[in-house]
Protein backbone atom coordinates (compact mmCIF):
# COMPACT_ATOMS: atom_id res chain seq x y z
CA UNK A 1 0.00 0.00 0.00
CA UNK A 2 2.93 2.05 0.76
CA UNK A 3 4.35 1.77 -2.84
CA UNK A 4 1.10 3.08 -4.26
CA UNK A 5 0.83 5.76 -2.08
CA UNK A 6 4.05 6.91 -3.32
CA UNK A 7 3.12 6.26 -6.72
CA UNK A 8 -0.31 8.79 -6.36
CA UNK A 9 1.80 11.31 -4.84
CA UNK A 10 4.60 11.42 -7.17
CA UNK A 11 2.03 11.84 -9.75
CA UNK A 12 -0.25 14.45 -7.79
CA UNK A 13 3.35 16.46 -7.68
CA UNK A 14 4.51 16.22 -11.42
CA UNK A 15 0.76 17.73 -12.49
CA UNK A 16 1.23 20.26 -9.90
CA UNK A 17 4.32 21.04 -11.04
CA UNK A 18 2.95 21.33 -14.44
CA UNK A 19 0.17 23.35 -13.90
CA UNK A 20 2.78 25.68 -11.57
CA UNK A 21 5.10 26.02 -14.65
CA UNK A 22 2.09 27.41 -17.00
CA UNK A 23 1.46 29.98 -14.62
CA UNK A 24 2.26 33.29 -15.48
CA UNK A 25 0.56 35.53 -14.01
CA UNK A 26 -2.14 35.46 -17.13
CA UNK A 27 -2.43 32.02 -18.30
CA UNK A 28 -4.08 31.19 -14.93
CA UNK A 29 -6.62 33.74 -15.02
CA UNK A 30 -8.74 31.81 -17.63
CA UNK A 31 -6.80 28.45 -18.12
CA UNK A 32 -6.15 25.72 -15.79
CA UNK A 33 -6.90 21.91 -14.58
CA UNK A 34 -10.26 20.96 -13.62
CA UNK A 35 -11.12 17.63 -11.80
CA UNK A 36 -14.77 16.57 -11.64
CA UNK A 37 -16.90 13.65 -10.73
CA UNK A 38 -19.36 12.23 -13.53
CA UNK A 39 -22.93 10.63 -12.70
CA UNK A 40 -22.39 7.36 -14.13
CA UNK A 41 -20.36 6.98 -11.51
CA UNK A 42 -16.54 8.25 -13.14
CA UNK A 43 -13.99 10.88 -13.38
CA UNK A 44 -13.59 13.74 -15.89
CA UNK A 45 -10.59 15.57 -16.00
CA UNK A 46 -9.90 18.73 -18.38
CA UNK A 47 -6.72 20.23 -19.18
CA UNK A 48 -6.29 23.64 -20.86
CA UNK A 49 -3.55 23.20 -23.54
CA UNK A 50 -3.05 27.02 -24.77
CA UNK A 51 -0.32 28.78 -24.43
CA UNK A 52 1.48 25.81 -23.39
CA UNK A 53 4.38 23.79 -24.84
CA UNK A 54 1.68 20.89 -25.44
CA UNK A 55 -0.92 23.21 -27.56
CA UNK A 56 0.08 21.94 -30.88
CA UNK A 57 1.03 18.27 -29.63
CA UNK A 58 -0.07 15.84 -31.56
CA UNK A 59 -2.42 13.32 -29.43
CA UNK A 60 -3.93 9.75 -30.81
CA UNK A 61 -7.67 9.23 -29.02
CA UNK A 62 -7.66 6.43 -26.31
CA UNK A 63 -10.62 4.83 -25.93
CA UNK A 64 -10.47 1.75 -23.65
CA UNK A 65 -13.91 -0.25 -22.30
CA UNK A 66 -13.14 -2.89 -20.07
CA UNK A 67 -16.01 -3.44 -18.10
CA UNK A 68 -18.94 -0.90 -17.17
CA UNK A 69 -17.03 0.56 -14.54
CA UNK A 70 -13.60 0.65 -16.02
CA UNK A 71 -13.26 2.44 -19.19
CA UNK A 72 -11.07 5.19 -20.14
CA UNK A 73 -11.89 7.93 -22.91
CA UNK A 74 -9.31 10.25 -23.59
CA UNK A 75 -8.85 13.07 -26.44
CA UNK A 76 -7.58 16.69 -27.56
CA UNK A 77 -10.92 19.11 -28.33
CA UNK A 78 -10.37 22.75 -29.23
CA UNK A 79 -6.90 22.95 -27.11
CA UNK A 80 -8.11 20.79 -24.17
CA UNK A 81 -7.01 17.35 -23.13
CA UNK A 82 -10.28 15.88 -21.92
CA UNK A 83 -10.13 12.82 -19.62
CA UNK A 84 -13.02 10.44 -19.11
CA UNK A 85 -13.40 6.92 -16.93
CA UNK A 86 -14.97 5.13 -14.69
CA UNK A 87 -14.57 5.47 -10.59
CA UNK A 88 -11.21 4.00 -10.20
CA UNK A 89 -9.76 5.07 -13.81
CA UNK A 90 -8.43 8.51 -12.24
CA UNK A 91 -4.77 7.46 -12.14
CA UNK A 92 -4.45 6.26 -14.83
CA UNK A 93 -5.96 9.17 -17.03
CA UNK A 94 -3.47 11.51 -15.36
CA UNK A 95 -0.72 8.61 -15.88
CA UNK A 96 -2.04 8.94 -19.89
CA UNK A 97 -1.92 12.72 -19.33
CA UNK A 98 1.64 12.57 -18.45
CA UNK A 99 3.24 10.11 -20.31
CA UNK A 100 2.49 12.28 -23.39
CA UNK A 101 3.24 15.45 -21.96
CA UNK A 102 6.37 14.29 -20.78
CA UNK A 103 7.32 12.28 -24.43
Amino acid sequence: MKFQEEIDMNLIKWLEGWYKSNCDGYWEHSYGVTIETLDNPGWKIDINLIDTELEDKVFETIQIKRTEHDWIYCEIKNNVFKGGGGPENLEEILIIFKEWASN
